[in-house]
């Protein structure tokens, strides 16, 4: 006896849809607790055990309690739960996992994200979270990436860096892109052991001591160093240069703040001292006001002596 094709409604032979699921990672919970229909394809014209797709076909001599779309499920579910959590390799919702020379590379390129993914795969070599709306880049945000070669984070709004922004992936780091931001000043700590070619043009810099340690100790892309400029600075005629051109020009922001600081230490040193200055003129006068008192008391006192010997006997 053959069963109907599938949407056909024969007596006794019932059939649910099979769906097909090409990525072990895709998500058969999900599909399975929709309802049954959609585009599926047509039943197996027998009713053999070997091709029926049904989960109750009460046929005469065909009956078959697990239909093989369940068991694909079940071994799916089975598999990505196996893959994402003994080995942290599925890709996140928001991005793509691809291969790129034999090593993975995740891109969540212009995916409207606002902050870093927290599920990145912990096999991820490059890592390109460009065209987002990332503000700031955490402490430990990507410390589990320890194979982590390559990291694009440009054209975001990123603001603030932390400290240990970069901390667990700075040493094997070779490229980071910062570019196309609106970062006004970086930390010095969150660059320490980062041996990665660092493109930081097109933000809005304030050219002060901080940004020129920071770029002293950087390994700066060559073709980018142009474009590092001065959106403020502690003097107007800097502001709109590149910062590389007043650096040339043999200016040292450092220095500058070092003289203020030595100004600063004078002046506070000058004013203790002339508080010190001070309490002692009033000591002495103190003192003095208290003697000439005490002597003009022994003068009053009644004494047979002469009052001069008296005077020369107190003192």
């Amino acid at each position: 006896m053959l069963c109907a094709e599938a949407g056909s409604e024969l007596p006794g032979c019932t059939h649910l849809s099979t769906r097909i699921y090409p990525h072990p990672c895709a998500h058969p919970v999900r599909e399975a607790l929709q309802e049954h229909g959609g585009d599926a394809g047509p039943a197996p014209s027998s009713c053999s055990g070997r091709g029926v797709a049904s989960s109750h076909a009460e046929l005469p001599g065909c009956t078959m309690t697990l239909s093989l779309a369940a068991a694909a499920r079940a071994a799916q579910v089975s598999i990505c739960l196996f893959l994402c959590l003994s080995w942290g390799s599925c890709c996140p919702p928001s991005c793509q996992c691809t291969e790129r020379a034999g090593a993975k590379a995740v891109l969540c390129s212009a995916r409207h994200l606002e902050e870093i993914p927290k599920d990145i795969p912990q096999d991820a070599v490059f890592l390109k979270l460009d065209t987002n709306s990332i503000t700031r880049i955490p402490s430990n945000a990507f410390r589990h990436l320890s194979h982590l070669e390559e990291l694009d984070l440009s054209r975001n709004a990123i603001e603030k860096i932390d400290g240990a922004a970069f901390k667990g992936v700075a040493a094997g780091l070779r490229t980071l892109d910062l570019s196309s931001n609106r970062i006004r000043s970086i930390p010095k700590e969150a660059l320490l052991m980062l041996n990665a070619k660092l493109r930081l043009a097109n933000n809005p810099w304030h050219c002060e001591c901080a940004l020129q340690e920071v770029l002293w100790e950087a390994q700066l892309d060559p073709d980018s160093v142009q474009d590092i400029t001065c959106h403020t600075a502690p003097r107007e005629e800097y502001v709109g240069k590149p910062l590389l051109q007043v650096l040339d020009a043999g200016v040292n922001f450092c220095s500058v703040r070092q003289r203020t600081t030595d100004v600063a230490m004078f002046i506070t040193m000058f004013g203790w001292f002339a508080m010190v200055i001070t309490y002692v003129v009033c000591y002495v006068r103190h003192n003095r006001e208290d003697a000439r008192k005490h002597v003009e008391y022994l003068k009053s006192l009644p004494s047979t002596q002469n009052p001069a010997e008296t005077i020369s006997t107190v003192l």
